[in-house]
């Protein structure tokens, strides 16, 4: 992967809600079936790729914006060799849902998720890329930029219009095996505790969990591993403290296994890339829309 196929990632201190990540060629981009426990968004800006969202797989060109609620299990492939760029924002989900509640949407109901996993709308679509444009654009103001997310999320909100149905009945029994997953990520679980948190049997367990999220338990749990690890990177810890804190065996399983979730290194996702005159790869050209 060379420096300039290699993913960018944009933050800014005074935004820590949100990040962003542009791929300039997605050839070289191959993930496995993740989640993430922010809400994300992103634009296809030149190509096609295949996008795998719980059991479905769809076929997505230039033009398309994506959607992922949190916890959506999902993954974006480069088809055959066919070349795609995209741009994706990651937005921390009390954020969003703090906006959803200033839409008039009740308080006692927490996120509300979309239904769609993507959509062929030309306002979103411009308007995620000149989004992305003032976020990672150095000369622009902090308000400039707080104003733009909140009138892009707003008509993100507004324009798709989500019934705030659930995408799945809730099980109990499942949330809470899932929610002990999540407390007790870094350690090292055995199946039977998992169970017991949850009054289930092992074979329920199994059989019912990869069902109702779309991964399997260990999957879910290095998910989770994955997840603790990215938020001590984002305060630039040693990769390898990040690898032992987070439960993997040693660095190169963690490297691995990070590389997998995020098609990038963890060195590469801890060192921002700042935009700059001197940086002539960030941010990647903006390819001309079309099918």
């Amino acid at each position: 992967m060379t420096a300039a196929t290699a993913p960018l990632f944009w933050r800014d201190p005074a935004l820590p809600f949100i990040e962003a990540r542009a791929i300039a060629d997605g050839r070289d981009v191959t993930y496995s079936r993740h989640a993430h426990e922010h809400f994300s968004i992103g634009a296809v800006t030149h190509g096609r790729s295949y996008y795998h969202y719980g059991a479905q797989t769809f076929q997505i060109s230039a033009g398309t914006v994506v959607l992922m609620n949190p916890g959506d299990v999902h993954a974006c492939n480069p088809i055959e060799n066919e070349p795609w760029s995209y741009r994706m924002l990651y937005i921390d989900t009390p954020w969003l849902t703090d906006l959803q509640h200033q839409l008039g949407f009740s308080t006692e109901e927490g996120y509300r998720s979309f239904n769609t996993p993507y959509i062929q709308d030309e306002a979103l679509y411009s308007g995620l890329l000149e989004l992305y444009r003032v976020l990672v654009d150095e000369h622009a103001e902090h308000l400039h930029k707080q104003s733009a997310l909140v009138s892009y999320f707003s008509d993100v909100q507004q324009r798709l219009n989500p019934s705030g149905k659930p995408l799945r009945e809730v099980n109990g029994k499942l949330e809470r095996a899932a929610e002990y997953i999540r407390e007790h990520c870094t350690q090292a679980l055995k199946l039977e505790d998992i169970c017991l948190s949850a009054e289930l049997s092992p074979s329920y367990l199994i059989r019912a969990f990869r069902q109702y999220y779309g991964l399997t338990p260990h999957a879910f749990l290095v998910n989770q591993r994955i997840q603790f690890a990215r938020a001590q990177l984002r305060q630039g810890e040693l990769i390898a403290d990040v690898a032992l804190a987070a439960g993997f065996a040693d660095q190169a399983h963690f490297q691995r296994a990070f590389k997998q979730h995020f098609a990038a290194t963890p060195g590469q996702y801890r060192d921002v890339l700042k935009p700059s005159v001197n940086n002539p790869h960030w941010p990647p050209a903006t390819r001309p829309l079309s099918g």
